[in-house]
């Protein structure tokens, strides 16, 4: 009997000690998640107005809730009065292992979400970063997926691609094509200098503003290197160049003109 009401006793010392300690905790809690879920509601609808990439988006809000809800846990659990350095130092130490261990991974995710935020590329431009050159296929949280000219897929980790140079040759909407022709020494300048002029006009991918810029490069020890430079639509860069190299071949001989190639005069002295 004596048993029943120290149990008894103790139980109700326990509920008038923690049973405020517990109700308050509760209503903490709730209220908590209500806010929670309200202050990610708003996020939202900044990273809406910002036109945040929506890759992006999922990834941030699941980290700002994790970490408010971490931080609610550990408020609601100190007002019940569980002591909770012990239980911090090992969630601290057990980070750092972890933050140890997946350092690699850790940065790769820190550089996805760079990449996605300061967007130095999009999917669909082509881009010379990492030793390879692609076009952008896919970008993911932890790796960048390229297709190169020649059809290979080459994956590149977002953490190094993130605080590394590169160049995006997609960024601007035209791009000036180079050229170097060759032509022999004795040849008409002026009469080359002409056709290839003709060509660059008759070529309607070639932009009018800026006009095409051609002159005398370099006299090499087996040519004459006339420079030629066009602007053209980003997307006609290779079509373009390719081409006027065909064109020049084929009308230099109709000019007049010879294409030379390295030789070597030898001269015997008797």
């Amino acid at each position: 009997m004596e048993n029943i009401e120290e149990i008894t006793q103790w139980l109700y010392d326990m509920a008038m000690a923690y049973g405020l300690k517990l109700i308050g905790a509760i209503v903490v809690l709730i209220v908590g998640l209500w806010v929670i879920k309200a202050i990610l509601k708003g996020v939202k609808k900044g990273f809406e107005k910002r036109n945040m990439d929506e890759s992006l988006q999922p990834f941030l809000l699941s980290m700002i809730g994790i970490l408010l809800k971490v931080m609610l846990l550990i408020s609601v659990l100190t007002m019940v009065g569980i002591q909770m350095t012990s239980f911090i130092a090992i969630l601290g130490a057990a980070g750092l292992a972890v933050g140890l261990a997946l350092s690699g991974t850790l940065q790769n995710f820190a550089g996805g979400v760079m990449i996605l935020i300061f967007k130095p590329f999009k999917v669909g431009d082509f881009i010379d970063a990492q030793g390879y050159m692609g076009v952008v296929k896919e970008i993911q949280i932890f790796i960048t997926i390229l297709t190169t000219p020649d059809n290979k897929t080459v994956i590149i980790p977002n953490g190094g691609l993130s605080t590394s140079s590169l160049t995006n040759y997609s960024a601007e909407p035209t791009r000036r094509v180079n050229w170097s022709f060759g032509i022999a020494y004795g040849d008409n300048f002026d009469k080359a200098k002409l056709m290839i002029l003709e060509l660059m006009k008759a070529d309607s991918r070639i932009l009018t503003d800026p006009e095409p810029f051609i002159v005398l490069g370099e006299m090499a020890d087996s040519s004459v290197n006339i420079t030629a430079r066009g602007w053209v639509n980003g997307s006609d860069y290779w079509g373009v160049f390719f081409d006027m190299n065909e064109k020049f071949y084929k009308q230099a001989d109709k000019h007049g003109l010879s294409i030379p190639f390295p030789q070597l005069d030898v001269h015997l002295d008797k």
